[in-house]
């Protein structure tokens, strides 16, 4: 079996090095001509960190990564919801790692390119189409580094890992398959600042319509004593009638920082934090409304082109590897029975990931875990002298808990995987 691969994020690496491990051939094919540490800091949660320990990469990601000790939620005063430990100190077997997204995907990339071959992983090929036949899959490439010209490749199965812009994605579904606007913008940046906390919390203040999450990850160019700090400022914005889709451009702080001026509580100052970073990219929260069905003939789709969710939950990447993860075992399936075809595993595949990733988009509409800050800003909103006043402990539980068993990361239910 051969597997082309349309997309090197981190979820077609990760299937890429699923695959081989499994003794399946692939290979990936990339629009960009090359791969730089683009993006900003996500965060690896145990089930998707204990995926990657099963292919060997867990100590270099922990040498490039902070390891997170807990989640704190607090109201728009400073005031604490809930917090509870996260990783090794929530009695996970793996650490919940926070790590710059560029870094993480070049890291895979270089193990794809190690174990696999140089030639495993192809840059500069833009997907255009594809063709079935009885026996395999054709898909048509344009080759950005020799003039534009249409390279033709064959294999038993195409997975479309090309993200939220998928060109796999819009073949199958080139109408009525628009971005789903959230009403909110946000707004991301690394600053260099002292560490808050212990230096290795994530937390999250604010409501629905005025939030701001933080959390430090791994940069070298940090100066001495000195943490970088990954932060996220989002806004609910007034209707504009203006299409809102997937972007990524630099703007000035002036454009939201007003609306945080007063958030500074005694360890954490978030206007100075704003003021501190040296650029600050904008993003409409967008997502997509899921897919009847990912899988067509011999091809499929995985990650962000099957399944675009709010990056709420911290949830986005995993989702990715756990696709990976299912659809290499269903893969190896066919490749030992010998009596089922590709198509079939493709569809088992489906069947399994498409309903619980569903379940995550919608959750991730309704605020997921967030809720918490949600409910105590709808219940107390000038706040509150103790949560329990507002929320009793049992709902707060709840809630946490609710989130962690839909995404796949219950600590009760979490196994290690061979």
């Amino acid at each position: 079996m051969k597997v082309i691969i349309v997309g090197a994020g981190i979820g077609g690496l990760a299937l890429a090095l699923m695959l081989h491990k499994r003794g399946i051939e692939c290979q990936v094919f990339e629009s960009v001509r090359e791969l730089k540490p683009l993006g900003v800091g996500i965060n690896l949660l145990p089930h998707a960190a204990g995926e990657l320990q099963q292919l060997g990469l867990l100590e270099t990601l922990q040498d490039n990564a902070v390891a997170t000790s807990a989640l704190h939620y607090y109201n728009r005063f400073g005031q604490n919801i809930w917090q509870e430990a996260r990783g090794l100190a929530a009695g996970y077997a793996v650490p919940q790692l926070s790590i710059h997204r560029g870094r993480l995907q070049l890291l895979l990339a270089d193990a794809v390119r190690q174990r696999l071959g140089a030639d495993a992983l192809q840059t500069g090929m833009a997907f255009e189409s594809l063709e079935h036949d009885a026996q395999d899959v054709t898909a048509v490439f344009r080759n950005r580094s020799k003039g534009d010209s249409l390279e033709q490749v064959r294999g038993d199965v195409l997975v479309g890992a090309d993200g939220i812009h998928s060109a796999v994605r819009k073949g199958f579904y080139p109408e009525r398959d628009e971005f789903r606007f959230s009403g909110r913008i946000l707004w991301r940046a690394v600053t260099y600042t002292q560490p808050f906390l212990d230096g290795r919390t994530m937390f999250m203040a604010g409501h629905q319509d005025q939030k701001f999450v933080a959390y430090p990850i791994m940069d070298e160019a940090a100066p001495q004593g000195m943490a970088a700090i990954n932060w996220i400022a989002e806004l609910s914005v007034p209707s504009d009638g203006r299409e809102y889709t997937d972007w990524n451009r630099v703007v000035d702080k002036s454009v939201f920082a007003a609306e945080f001026q007063s958030w500074n509580w005694p360890w954490i100052d978030i206007p100075a934090l704003i003021d501190g970073a040296p650029a600050i990219y904008e993003f409409p929260l967008v997502d997509k409304d899921p897919l009847p069905r990912w899988t067509h003939g011999k091809a499929t789709l995985m990650g962000d082109a099957a399944h675009p969710l709010y990056p709420i939950g911290s949830n986005g990447s995993a989702q990715a590897i756990l696709d990976a993860r299912c659809l290499a075992d269903r893969l190896q399936e066919t490749v030992q029975k010998r009596h089922r075809n590709a198509e079939a595993a493709l569809k088992e595949y489906e069947a399994e990931r498409l309903p619980a990733t569903t379940g995550i988009i919608l959750r991730n509409r309704l605020n997921g875990p967030e809720q918490v800050m949600q409910l105590a800003h709808e219940r107390a909103p000038e706040g509150f002298t103790h949560i329990h006043d507002v929320m009793p402990q049992e709902e707060l539980e709840a809630i946490s808990m609710r989130y962690k068993r839909a995404a796949g990361f219950d600590p009760s239910r979490l196994k290690p995987q061979a």
